[in-house]
């Protein structure tokens, strides 16, 4: 008994040891579309200031309905601002936030497709018409503000209906992008930070879709109320000057910067 009384001592000691440690690195709920300058991000906050945050990528759409029913994420990037008012109005967010980025969309074809990356999406309508096109990636417009873009983008050039029945549909831009490079979907609209990766590169060709083909993509951040300090300091560092460069080196337009 003596042995097992030590032991759930030690066990005791290590736990106090490690819960706040624990505690003190935060949950961040990041828009897909940000995941590449998120992760540089991570590791320039870490190396300037020695604090750590935890971050989690996905629709910006589940994040608004996680965050409503609990979900003890202390700050949430998302890719459309409109699901930050609605948590801020809720009474969840410490405010209405800011305005960190802007994303554009962009046609990605993949290496070996039979579709063109043609941004004026003049070859998808032909590839529609002759056969060539019989998947086509998007993440979902109901959780995915950049598939809510993409849907625009398709309605506004008459390509929405002929594409029904041969979209790939992905839960988060993250996933559409899959599709697209993985040969599941000969092409997609998705974001143009995930696709500047060299990783992703390599897989095939792209090209940016006219901005003004749909609503803009104003990415906003806000610190939720349960936030704690590192949480806001790495929201102030995400407006630093040094974060602005990783964020325009990603293909994000600045807030205020010409594009």
């Amino acid at each position: 008994m003596a042995v097992v009384r030590r032991l759930l001592l030690a066990a005791g000691i290590v736990a106090a040891l490690v819960a706040p440690a624990l505690a003190q690195t935060p949950q961040i709920a990041v828009a897909a579309s940000v995941k590449t300058a998120m992760d540089d991000l991570v590791v320039a906050f870490r190396q300037a200031t020695g604090q750590e945050v935890s971050v989690v990528y996905g629709a910006s759409g589940n994040f608004t309905r996680q965050i409503r029913q609990g979900a003890p994420f202390q700050l949430f990037l998302s890719a459309d601002e409109g699901f930050i008012f609605q948590l801020a109005d809720a009474g969840l967010a410490a405010d209405r936030g800011a305005v960190y980025a802007e994303g554009r969309l962009a046609l990605f074809v993949p290496n070996g497709s039979p579709l063109k990356a043609d941004g004026a999406l003049a070859d998808l309508r032909s590839g529609l018409r002759d056969g060539r096109v019989t998947r086509f990636a998007i993440a979902s417009p109901d959780h995915a503000p950049y598939g809510r873009a993409a849907e625009q983008v398709l309605r506004g050039q008459g390509l929405w209906e002929p594409l029904q029945g041969r979209l790939a549909i992905g839960e988060d831009i993250a996933q559409a992008l899959r599709f697209a490079t993985t040969g599941s979907a000969q092409g997609g609209l998705v974001a143009s930070s995930l696709v500047l990766a060299p990783q992703v590169r390599a897989l095939g060709s792209f090209a940016l879709v006219p901005a003004e083909w749909h609503l803009p993509l104003r990415q906003r951040m806000a610190l939720m109320r349960t936030a704690g300090p590192v949480a806001r300091a790495f929201y102030d560092y995400l407006g630093s000057p040094a974060a602005r460069v990783i964020f325009r080196r990603h293909g994000f337009l600045i807030a205020g910067e010409a594009s």
